[in-house]
C-alpha cells in the first residue's frame, strides 16, 4: 500500500492540507500513520477521491470522437507568425500547448480568454515514477 503524506495529497488534489485533514476526520479518507508516526492516506483511496472530485467542464462541441483525452480550458497564450502558431490552454491545473498553423488559429476564432478543447490522441505515453524509473 502506498502511503501519501497529507501535504502531498493536498497538492495532488489542489486543496489545502487542512482540507485533507478534515477529510480524514470526517471519514472521506482513512487516516493512516507512516513509520515516523506522521498522518498519511492510502494512495489508491486518494486516487479514487481524485477521480470523483474531478469536475472538468463539458466539452462545448458535443461531437463524438474516439480520442478519450480531452481537456477543456481557456486560451491563455497565442504566439503566431505568418505560418505557425503556438496556442496555450489552461485546463484546470494543467497547461496544454499546441502547435498549429496561424490559419487554423484564425479559422477557429481562437483569442485570449476563449474556451477551447485540446484533444490528445497519442500512441506513446511515457509514465514516470518518483523512483526515477520510466515505462514506455
Amino acid at each position: 500500500m502506498t502511503k501519501i503524506r497529507v501535504s502531498e495529497a493536498a497538492r495532488f488534489l489542489g486543496v489545502s492540507d487542512d482540507t485533507v485533514r478534515r477529510w480524514t476526520e470526517n471519514g472521506t479518507l482513512t487516516p493512516l500513520k507512516d513509520d515516523s508516526g506522521r498522518l498519511t492516506v492510502d494512495g489508491l483511496e486518494l486516487a479514487r477521491l481524485a477521480r470523483e472530485q474531478a469536475q472538468l467542464p463539458d466539452d462545448p462541441t458535443n461531437i463524438g470522437r474516439s480520442a478519450r483525452n480531452r481537456f477543456v480550458g481557456l486560451v491563455t497564450g497565442i504566439t503566431a507568425d505568418k505560418v505557425m502558431a503556438q496556442v496555450e490552454l489552461q485546463c484546470g491545473p494543467f497547461r496544454v500547448v499546441s502547435l498549429m498553423s496561424s490559419e487554423a488559429v484564425r479559422e477557429l476564432g481562437l483569442e485570449l480568454g476563449s474556451v477551447a478543447t485540446a484533444v490528445v490522441k497519442a500512441t506513446t505515453v511515457i509514465i514516470e515514477t518518483p523512483q526515477g524509473k520510466s515505462v514506455i
